[in-house]
């Protein structure tokens, strides 16, 4: 048997609908509105061919720079050997979700703005930065109400 090679090959599974979401598009995915600068996430929807993007840019995380009717276009940046190079491609809105990588972040910043205002209401100063997990604490074991065993193996038999 030969081997296909052609733009959706090796796509059963990334291109396939997810469990218990076939059949009709969520009227959702089209009442979503999207303007430039918003961080996407492209996420081909196999029931839809029309400006489906390559199989390479599936799971990709780009930049809208250009809002269409039905489609936009999104900046991303692909690994070619050593380096990044920017492509931009234009991709209908059923392959698209909006990005949620952002939304940490963005809690962190209103919390860090809410701490600083209390603190200086407070007249104290507060740690915002985020720091490393650092080792744990140390302890002492009691050997007195807790003596070491020792372990011996059980010799092997056969029961045959």
């Amino acid at each position: 048997m030969g081997h296909s090679y052609g733009k959706r090959a090796g796509t059963r599974y990334a291109f396939s609908r997810d469990f218990r979401k076939k059949g009709m598009i969520a009227l959702s995915t089209y009442l979503m509105q999207y303007k430039v600068g918003d961080i996407v996430d492209i996420k081909t929807n196999g029931a839809v061919q029309k400006g489906m993007p390559y199989k390479v840019y599936h799971g990709k995380t780009g930049v809208i720079y250009n809002v269409a009717k039905s489609a936009v276009g999104i900046i991303i940046y692909k690994k070619v050997k050593h380096r990044y190079i920017e492509k931009r491609i234009n991709i209908r809105i059923e392959h698209i979700a909006p990005s949620r990588s952002r939304e940490d972040f963005i809690k962190r910043v209103k919390a860090n703005a809410e701490a600083k205002k209390q603190a200086r209401k407070d007249g104290v100063t507060v740690q915002v930065k985020r720091l490393p997990l650092g080792p744990r604490e140390a302890r002492t074991v009691s050997l007195t109400d807790n003596p070491p065993e020792t372990v011996t193996p059980l010799a092997y038999e056969t029961t045959i």
